[in-house]
C-alpha cells in the first residue's frame, strides 16, 4: 500500500540518562504532535512502530483508535495487540488500555494512542498520560500521539479561535520533556479535501465538520499554534543543550542584531543602522538594549530614549533594559543569552585624552566579544567630549547650616575640655576625640562642613597638643603624619556621606520619574484619547494650572489642544515651555518649574506630538475612504449605465417599435414573442434599478430593517420559488432542529436569490449547487455550495465591490451588483458573507446570521469531529 505523505518537523533532544528508583533505564517517550484532527498521527505512529518491528524491535500495540479508517486499521496488521480492559460504569461498558497486561507483556516498545484520553472512572489513574508515565518507570519505550488543542498551554487559545471547549488536555511538561516530538502537519485545504473524500469521517458528519471545526481559518491557526509551540520547545531544547554542554559562544542558527543604546543624541542613528544591518538577512531580529545602572539610577534622557524606543518598535524590533554597573560585560551578557549574531555600538563621545587614558568601552566590548561581530558607527557627536560635571551636594541647606553650627560650637567646647585634662590624655586620645566630631558634622551637613571641621581641629591640635606647643609647627615627623591622616579620614567620611544622600536624592527622583511614565503609558494602554490623556496626565502630574499644545501657524501660533482654565495662547505666555521640534510647543501654566522636572516635561512633550501625528493620520484616512468609495461608485456606475442598463433598454424599444410597425404583417406567435422580450427587458431594467437604488441606501445609511425570528424553512422555499425552474434541481439540507434566526425575512430572502442565481450561472452540468445550514455558538450559517470553477483567494475580494463581474464574460447579466449587494444586506441584519472553497473544486458562500434562540449544544457531532481525544464505545465525559 502506498503510504500517505505527510509533513514533518523532529526535534530529538539528549536521550535523558535517568534510571527509576529499581535501577532500570527510565523508557523514552516519542510523540506525534497533531497539528489538527485528521492529519495522520496515528498512521505516522503506527508507521514508525512497524520500521521498528522490521528491525527486530519488540513491539505492541497498548491502544490505538482507528476511528473506522481503514488505512489506519490496515497499518495494524503484523503487529501484536494487547487486549483492551472492559470497565463499567453507570450501567454502560467501555474499554481501556489494560496497563497491567502491557507492564506483564514488558516490550521494548508500547504504541498508546491519544495521550490526552480520560480513563473511565475506577481506572488506576485519570489520564492515559499517566499511565504513559507508568509504562515509562518500567523502562519501556513508548510511542503516544496528542492533537495541538489538548495542550494545557493552548486549551483557552484554541476554545477562543474554534468555539469548541476542549475537556480534555495534558501538561505541556509531559509532552516537551519527550525525547523526541514530531509534528505532523497537513495543509488546511488538503485536510479538508480528505475530509470530503470520506477518509476522515463518515459522509453524514462531513458537512457539519467542515462547517464547524475544520474551516480554513480555525485549521490554519490550529497549524499556526502547532508551528510556534514546536519552535519554542526546539529554543528551549537548543538552550538546555548549550547549557548541559557548557557552550558559551553564539551559535549563528538566526541573525540577532543588537543595538546599544544610552539615550544620547546619537540613538536614531545608530538604530536606523542597526535596522539596516538586520533587513539584509531574511528573518532577522533587531534588538535595542539600555544599560542602567544596578542603583536605578541613569543618566539618560527619558525623552530621549522614549523616543528611541518609538522608533525601535516602528522598525519592528524589540526595546529592552538591562541593569549593570560594568557596560561592556552587561552588553556582552545580553547579547549572548539572546544568542545574537551582531553587536552596533556608537563611537566614543570621549575626548582624545580620555581615549589614551583609558580604552572605553567600544574598545573593552570588542576585545570581549569573541565571536560576535561589532560595529562601531561614527555620528556627529563622536569625539566632542563629555561636559564636566557640576559638583552638588545632595543634601540640604538647612542641613549644611546646622553641621556648619555644630563645627563652630562643638570644637572651641572640646578645645577647652582638652586643655583642662591635658597631663592626663595623649595625643591619640585627643586626636579621637576631634575625629568623632568631624565624623558627626560629616553625617549631618556633608563634605564642606566636614572640611571645614577637619581644617578647624587639625589647626586647634597642632597649636594646643603638639609640641612645640602655642606655634603652628610640629616638631616630631608621627605627629605630622598623624594630623595628616586626620584630615585625610575626615575628608573621606564626609565624601562618602555626601555621595550617599546624593544618591538617595536621585534614586527617589528616578523612582518618581518612572512612576510618571508608567502612569503615561498606562493612560494610553487603557484606550483613553491619546492626545487629552497626555495633556491632563502633564498637568497633573506637575501641579499645573493647565497644559497647552501651540502648534505654529505663520508667523503666530494657535492651540491644537487644551485642558484646564486659562490656556495659553503663545509659548511665552506660561510659565515653562518645552519646543517640540520647529512647529509645536508644550506650554504649562501655574508655576516655575527646576530644570530637573523639565527632563521628563520633554517625554510629555515627545509623546504628544507623536499623538498628534496619529489622531491627523486617523482622521486623513477616515476622510479618504469615503471619497475614494464615492469616486469608485461614481466611475464604475457611469460605466455600467452606459453599456448594461442601455442593453435591456434597447431589446424593449426593438420589441416595441416592432409592434407599432405597420410596414410587416406580424402573426399572433410574432406579437406575443415581442411582448415577452419586451417585458423580460423591462423586468430586468427594473431589477438592475432596484439594485442600484438598494446599494445607493446601503452607502447612505437609510435601508430600513425589520429583522425578526424566521425558520430558513420559510425563507428558502420562497427564494428558489422565485429563480424558477432552475431551481429546482438544488438539493436543500436543512436540519430541522435548527434554531430560528433573528433577520428581516424580504432582506435575506433577496440575498439567497442572489447566491444561488450566481451558484446555478455557474455550476457544471449534472452538479446542481446545495444549500446546508448548521448552528455555532449564537449563530446560523447557511450555505449556497457550488462545484464549479470557483474563484482564486487573491480575488475574492473583488467579487464583493460594485460592478465587477470577475471572470464573467457574459455582459448581459447585470452591473455586477448582485455579491455586493448581498454582503451589504447581510451585514445589514447583523449578519456575514464570506467566501470559502469547496472541496473538490468550487465556491461556497457562507451566509452567517445570529440565532433568535440558543442553539443546540455542538455535542451533536462526536469528539472525533470536534476534535477531543475520542474515547469507545461513549465519551466518558457525558457520564457525569
Amino acid at each position: 500500500m502506498k503510504k500517505r505523505p505527510v509533513r514533518t518537523f523532529r526535534c530529538f533532544p539528549p536521550r535523558p540518562d535517568g534510571r527509576t528508583m529499581g535501577g532500570v533505564p527510565r523508557g523514552t517517550l516519542r510523540i506525534y504532535l497533531g497539528a489538527a484532527p485528521g492529519v495522520g498521527k496515528t498512521y505516522a505512529a503506527l508507521d514508525e512502530a512497524r520500521r521498528r518491528r522490521d528491525r527486530g524491535t519488540d513491539v505492541v500495540v497498548g491502544l490505538v483508535e482507528t476511528h473506522a479508517r481503514h488505512h489506519t486499521a490496515a497499518m495494524l496488521d503484523g503487529l501484536e495487540v494487547i487486549p483492551r480492559r472492559f470497565a463499567e460504569h453507570r450501567g454502560a461498558t467501555f474499554t481501556e488500555m489494560d496497563l497491567d497486561a502491557v507492564l506483564a507483556r514488558r516490550p521494548a516498545v508500547a504504541v498508546v494512542d491519544e495521550l490526552a484520553h480520560t480513563n473511565v472512572p475506577g481506572s488506576r489513574h485519570a489520564k492515559r498520560w499517566q499511565d504513559v508515565q507508568e509504562l515509562l518507570d518500567a523502562g519501556i519505550d513508548v510511542i503516544s500521539t496528542v492533537n495541538v488543542q489538548h495542550l494545557e498551554s493552548l486549551n483557552d487559545v484554541v476554545e477562543t479561535i474554534t468555539g469548541v471547549a476542549q475537556r480534555e488536555t495534558v501538561p505541556d511538561a509531559v509532552v516537551r520533556a519527550a525525547s523526541q516530538v514530531e509534528l505532523v502537519d497537513m495543509a488546511p485545504e488538503a485536510l479538508r479535501r480528505r475530509m470530503a473524500h470520506g477518509n476522515i469521517y463518515a459522509a453524514d458528519k462531513v458537512d457539519a465538520a467542515l462547517a464547524n471545526y475544520f474551516r480554513p481559518g480555525n485549521l490554519t491557526a490550529l497549524r499556526e499554534l502547532a508551528l510556534l509551540w514546536l519552535a519554542g520547545k526546539v529554543d528551549d531544547q537548543l538552550d538546555r543543550y548549550r547549557a548541559e554542554h557548557h557552550i558559551g559562544g553564539t551559535w549563528e542558527t538566526r541573525e540577532r542584531v543588537v543595538v546599544a543604546l544610552t539615550g544620547g543624541p546619537e540613538g536614531e542613528t545608530l538604530i536606523r543602522r542597526a535596522a539596516r544591518i538586520a533587513s539584509r538577512t531574511k528573518g532577522a531580529e533587531l534588538l535595542a538594549v539600555h544599560v542602567a545602572r544596578s542603583d536605578g539610577l541613569t543618566g539618560a534622557d527619558p525623552a530621549a530614549l522614549a523616543g528611541q524606543r518609538v522608533l525601535v518598535d516602528s522598525l519592528g524590533g524589540s526595546f529592552h533594559q538591562v541593569i549593570g554597573d560594568d557596560v561592556p560585560t552587561a552588553l556582552l551578557d545580553f547579547a549572548r543569552a539572546e544568542n545574537a549574531t551582531q553587536l552596533v555600538l556608537g563611537a566614543s563621545r570621549r575626548g582624545r585624552l580620555a581615549r589614551i587614558l583609558t580604552p572605553g568601552i567600544g574598545v573593552t566590548t570588542t576585545n570581549q566579544s569573541g565571536p560576535i561581530d561589532v560595529h562601531m558607527v561614527t555620528h556627529a557627536e563622536a569625539g566632542t567630549g563629555w561636559r564636566l560635571p557640576r559638583v552638588r551636594s545632595g543634601l540640604t541647606p538647612r542641613r549644611r547650616l546646622v553641621a556648619t553650627a555644630l563645627t563652630l560650637a562643638l570644637v572651641p567646647a572640646l578645645t577647652a575640655a582638652l586643655v583642662q585634662g591635658r597631663g592626663t590624655l595623649n595625643l591619640a586620645t585627643e586626636m579621637l576625640g576631634y575625629l568623632i566630631v568631624v565624623v558627626s558634622v560629616a553625617l549631618i551637613g556633608g563634605f564642606w562642613p566636614a572640611l571645614l571641621c577637619a581644617l578647624a581641629s587639625s589647626l586647634l591640635l597642632n597649636y594646643y597638643f603638639t609640641p612645640p606647643l602655642h606655634h603652628w609647627s610640629v616638631a616630631e615627623g608621627n605627629n605630622a603624619l598623624a594630623l595628616a591622616g586626620f584630615v585625610l579620614v575626615a575628608t573621606m567620611v564626609s565624601r562618602v556621606v555626601d555621595l550617599s544622600a546624593r544618591r538617595y536624592g536621585q534614586a527617589a527622583r528616578a523612582a518618581a520619574e518612572a512612576t510618571t511614565l508608567s502612569m503615561l503609558a498606562g493612560s494610553v494602554l487603557r484606550g483613553e484619547d491619546a492626545l487629552p490623556a497626555l495633556l491632563d496626565r502633564a498637568r497633573e502630574t506637575f501641579a499645573m494650572t493647565s497644559a497647552t499644545l501651540l502648534e505654529r501657524d505663520g508667523d503666530g501660533w494657535r492651540a491644537v489642544l487644551s485642558v484646564g482654565p486659562d490656556p495659553c495662547s503663545r509659548p511665552e505666555d506660561g510659565a515653562v515651555d518645552v519646543p517640540v521640534g520647529d512647529t509645536l510647543a508644550l506650554t504649562l501654566t501655574g508655576r516655575p518649574l527646576p530644570a530637573a522636572d523639565r527632563r521628563i516635561l520633554a517625554a510629555f512633550a515627545a509623546q504628544a506630538a507623536v499623538a498628534l501625528d496619529q489622531r491627523r493620520l486617523a482622521e486623513a484616512a477616515a476622510r479618504a475612504v469615503p471619497i475614494a468609495q464615492a469616486d469608485r461608485v461614481r466611475a464604475a456606475l457611469l460605466t455600467a449605465v452606459s453599456h448594461d442598463l442601455r442593453t435591456p433598454l434597447a431589446a424593449a424599444k426593438a420589441a416595441v417599435t416592432g409592434l407599432h410597425s405597420t410596414e410587416a404583417v406580424l402573426s399572433r406567435d410574432e406579437r406575443d414573442e415581442l411582448l415577452a422580450t419586451a417585458e423580460e427587458s423591462l423586468d430586468r431594467l427594473t431589477r438592475l434599478v432596484e439594485n442600484l437604488l438598494d446599494m445607493s441606501r446601503l452607502q447612505a445609511g437609510a435601508l430600513s430593517v425589520f429583522p425578526r425570528p424566521i425558520g430558513l424553512d420559510d425563507v428558502v422555499p420562497h427564494a428558489l420559488d422565485e429563480l424558477g425552474p432552475p431551481a429546482r434541481a438544488i438539493a436543500i439540507r436543512i436540519p430541522d432542529d435548527l434554531p430560528t434566526i433573528d433577520a428581516d425575512p424580504a432582506l435575506l430572502e433577496r440575498v439567497l436569490v442572489n447566491l444561488v442565481g450566481n451558484a446555478l450561472r455557474h455550476a457544471p452540468a449534472g452538479r446542481p449547487p446545495v444549500i446546508t445550514a448548521s448552528s455555532l455558538a449564537d449563530r446560523v450559517e447557511l450555505r449556497v455550495v457550488d462545484h464549479g470553477p470557483g474563484i482564486p483567494a487573491d480575488h475574492r475580494d473583488q467579487v464583493f465591490r460594485p460592478f465587477q463581474r470577475l471572470g464573467d464574460r457574459d455582459n448581459t447579466t447585470g452591473v455586477g451588483l448582485g455579491l455586493a449587494l448581498s454582503r451589504g444586506l447581510t451585514e445589514a441584519m447583523n449578519g456575514t458573507l464570506t467566501p470559502e472553497d469547496t472541496p473538490g473544486g468550487g465556491l461556497t458562500m457562507v451566509v452567517s446570521l445570529p440565532a433568535a434562540e440558543p442553539p443546540p449544544s455542538l455535542t451533536a457531532l462526536d469528539d472525533a469531529e470536534l476534535g477531543p481525544a475520542t474515547r469507545s464505545p461513549a465519551s466518558v465525559d457525558d457520564l457525569a
